[in-house]
Order: C-alpha cells, then sequence, then structure tokens
C-alpha cells in the first residue's frame, strides 16, 4: 500500500468518523477524539489485514480502540461509549452485509451465505475484542494512564 493510499483512508476515516460523531449528537469536545479513535482503528485494520487476515484485523483494531477509548474516557472525563462507538465505525462490516442482502435478493445463496458468514465473523470479532479488553480490570487501566502523564510530565494536557 503506498504512501497516498495510506494517506487518503486516514483523511476518509477520520471525515466518516467525524460524520457519525456529529449524527450521533457526541459533544463537540470529544469528535476530535473520536475521530481519532476511527483513524486508529482504521490504520491498525489495513496494516494487519494482509498478514493476519479480515477477522483478525477487525479484532485487533477493535481491541486497540477499546483501550484506548478507556485509557480517554478518564483523561476526558466521560463514558466511554461516547467515544467507542463512533470510533468502531470504521470497523463494522457494511460491505459484508450489503453484500449479503444483494446476493440474497438475486438468488445466489451460496454467495449470500458466503458473505452472511463472513459479516458474522467480523461482528463476532468487533465483540471479542470489547470484551477481551473490557475485561481488564479498571486498576491496570489506571497505572497505564499514570504511566503515561508521568511521561509526558505536564509537557502536555491530555485534554
Amino acid at each position: 500500500m503506498d504512501l497516498q493510499t495510506i494517506a487518503l483512508n486516514v483523511i476518509m476515516s477520520l471525515v466518516a468518523t467525524a460524520g457519525f460523531s456529529i449524527a450521533f449528537n457526541i459533544p463537540k469536545r470529544h469528535i476530535f477524539f473520536c475521530s481519532l479513535l476511527g483513524v486508529v482503528s482504521w490504520i491498525v485494520y489495513i496494516l494487519l489485514r494482509p498478514s493476519v487476515g479480515e477477522v483478525a484485523a477487525t479484532f485487533f483494531g477493535t481491541c486497540a480502540i477499546v483501550l484506548m477509548s478507556r485509557i480517554l474516557a478518564v483523561v476526558r472525563k466521560c463514558p466511554v461509549a461516547v467515544l467507542l462507538i463512533p470510533g468502531i465505525i470504521t470497523l463494522a462490516p457494511g460491505s459484508a452485509i450489503y453484500y449479503t442482502a444483494y446476493y440474497f435478493v438475486t438468488n445466489d445463496t451460496q454467495s449470500a451465505g458466503r458473505y452472511g458468514f463472513l459479516t458474522l465473523k467480523l461482528a463476532l470479532a468487533i465483540v471479542l475484542g470489547i470484551i477481551v479488553v473490557t475485561a481488564i480490570p479498571m486498576p491496570h487501566v489506571k497505572k497505564l494512564i499514570n504511566r503515561i502523564k508521568s511521561e509526558h510530565n505536564g509537557a502536555g494536557d491530555l485534554r
């Protein structure tokens, strides 16, 4: 993947996540961070997809943004869902759902079944990523936040 394609992917995921954040009435002070999470999830996905596959890349992208959402929720003093839901939009299996419906309507049941199963695997990868990272006890997350803050040592405000 060339640099121009990566840059276009970053811009499009930023715009898409910002659009969903606005549509979901996310407070304005959180839209930038929601968009940043959307970019991170998509970058993790596009970088890992060639080597580990679509489902595993979706899982790791989800894990990355759930952890970042938990950390940012503490730092920004907002619910995790405010940051997580818009950030996860870039990983939603929209095209797989579309092709499942398309092939079902055109009576191509073999292709519909293939895309339906892919949709199910991608959705389960997202759910498992959320469960795995959410299972990390909050004291460990707060310890990580304190370590990050001490490394910055007042160099910049994360809010």
